[in-house]
């Protein structure tokens, strides 16, 4: 079903936005009824995506259950995946679904903190433009902030991540915004994982850090496994090879090539049905000789297996494993350095370990791609539970985890987190925004009232009394101590309780905000053509009376 933008409460600007603008000169007066309406046309559409998104901000946010257009449930509190789930019609919504995504990409997380902060942002903006303000200024003045506060940013820092230190206390933080249980369990396995497969050099190849989830059982029995382990099960009689393993990767069926133009046998006698037969099985036989000469014994397989083909396979002690997703066998491609073959080929250079073979997990099976011990370069997170939604959040969180690590690695400082630094910012910049002239002052101001928007957001989620809690905040940072953030009963100092956020993610979340604000604050109309062949259009609607609809799907 199609669901509406809804109406919002209409929020008041700040007075003293409004009051740092002079009428303009060229100022028009607007007819009655015309302050009603929405200056910017992506308002409507950021507000509602925030509203979805809020609830499930923080650790102490709640889950989605949505079901989407093809009928499938998701639960799930990340907000990239809500984000993924849900089909979108308003482009401006669009445009602020891509930007965190990118934002969750480069960083792992943050893209709830990008939806947030580019809706309040809009809303002030939308303050400053009624109050006189020109677009053209707006954006300078919007650009000027940022980069205030990306500057800003570095001087928060007070912690780092050492080089020979347990990264445990630093990913707990991260991956505690997550609700999967047994964190505590979970951030141990992540940072021994994160830790043995680091570079000498201090970097981290996050590829090197596999991530298997296994129904059956409970989380506490996850475990790491050298190597790399996939969910696959061997297909023939093969199930092992202990000693010098070759691999190649095949993205084709493991038999005769099926090409997409129907072909047609036409046989006129038994004997040319006994001719075909044997031609079929002669080039099965070549294909597999082939793989076996250039000394390949283990063949992984996205595709259909064909059974005369696995058979000649158990023949030349060929191992054959099909793949469940192409994920997997990108994964093994990334980190054996071999190609994906779209034919039954030997690759000019196969994937080459120590030793493949099959471990029994409880109920389930995986399939173990093992290094020698000295020179492992992967390791694999196998991760158990009951249902598969639970094995998602917990997945989540440790890919979470793994990217906060390899930000570490590039920038070990670490910033307060639990809203301590959106305050910290706001505090600062509404200083500097009093005593500005121009527009610069008005966009400081407003920057910092949305700034304060998000840890307003972790108090109403965590069950407090919202007015209190930042009064609270507030006297606590004008007092100079910028580690008071939002915990689970009121204020706490992030330094005692050891909440932190990667400072290399929320530079780039301030990026991408800024950017995708800039980018719709230009929008002066959206405007959406129908095809005259739309049922919906042979019944028109009068346009004021039609809201905007901005995405499919079952909301919780």
């Amino acid at each position: 079903m199609s669901v509406s933008a809804p109406s919002f409460r209409a929020t008041s600007a700040p007075l003293q936005l409004p009051e740092r603008l002079g009428p303009g000169p060229r100022r028009r007066a607007r007819s009655p009824g015309a302050q009603e309406r929405h200056l910017l046309s992506s308002v409507p559409a950021a507000q509602t995506l925030a509203r979805v998104i809020r609830p499930c901000y923080g650790p102490h946010g709640r889950q989605k259950l949505l079901v989407t257009a093809r009928g499938t449930n998701v639960f799930t509190g990340y907000a990239a995946a809500i984000l993924r789930a849900l089909k979108l019609e308003h482009p401006a919504a669009r445009l602020l679904r891509e930007a965190a995504h990118t934002q969750a990409e480069s960083s792992g997380d943050g893209a709830a903190f990008v939806v947030l902060l580019a809706e309040a942002l809009l809303q002030q903006a939308e303050h400053l433009l009624r109050a006189g303000l020109p677009r053209s200024q707006l954006r300078q003045a919007y650009a000027a902030a940022t980069a205030e506060t990306l500057a800003l940013l570095p001087s928060l820092s007070i912690r780092s991540l050492g080089p020979l230190e347990d990264p445990f206390w630093a990913l707990y933080s991260v991956m505690n915004t997550h609700t999967a249980s047994q964190m505590d369990y979970l951030t141990k396995l992540v940072a021994h994982a994160c830790w043995a497969t680091k570079e000498l050099d201090g970097s981290l190849h996050r590829e090197r850090v596999g991530v298997c989830t296994l129904r059956g059982g409970r989380l506490e029995d996850s475990c790491l496994l050298p190597g790399l382990a996939l969910c696959a099960n061997p297909c023939g009689q093969v199930t092992a090879v202990l000693t010098g393993a070759r691999v190649a990767l095949f993205v084709c069926a493991f038999g005769p090539a099926r090409p997409n133009a129907p072909a047609t046998a036409r046989l006129s006698s038994p004997d040319d049905l006994s001719k075909f037969r044997k031609r079929n099985e002669q080039l099965i036989e070549k294909q597999v000789a082939q793989l076996e000469t250039a000394c390949i014994n283990v063949a992984v397989v996205w595709g259909d297996i064909d059974e005369n083909t696995l058979t000649k396979a158990d023949k030349y002690g060929i191992m054959v494993i099909q793949a469940r997703s192409r994920t997997d066998i990108v994964y093994l491609s990334e980190v054996l350095g071999t190609p994906l073959m779209p034919y039954l080929l030997p690759p000019l250079k196969p994937g080459k370990c120590q030793r493949v073979y099959q471990q029994e997990l409880g109920e389930g099976s995986v399939v173990i791609f093992e290094w020698e011990c000295a020179g492992t370069p992967a390791l694999t997170l196998v991760l158990r539970g009951a249902t598969a939604e639970g094995l998602k959040s917990a997945e989540q969180a440790v890919y979470h985890g793994i990217d906060a690590y390899f930000q570490l690695c590039q920038d070990p400082r670490l910033i307060p987190g639990a809203g301590a630094t959106e305050m910290a910012l706001a505090k600062i910049l509404s200083e500097k925004g009093s005593k500005l002239e121009g527009p610069n002052g008005p966009a400081f101001l407003a920057f910092a009232q949305a700034l304060q928007s998000l840890p307003e957001t972790l108090a109403e989620n965590a069950g407090l009394v919202v007015s209190e809690v930042m009064a609270e905040m507030s006297c606590a940072h004008q007092a100079g101590n910028f580690l008071i953030g939002v915990g689970a009963e009121g204020i706490i100092n992030v330094a005692k309780e050891e909440v932190w956020d990667t400072l290399v993610a929320k530079a780039q979340g301030l990026r991408v905000v800024t950017d995708v604000a800039l980018q719709l604050l230009n929008v002066d109309e959206i405007v959406a053509r129908k095809s005259p062949t739309n049922q919906q259009d042979l019944n028109p609607v009068h346009q004021k009376a039609r809201e905007p609809a901005l995405f499919y799907g079952t909301r919780s």
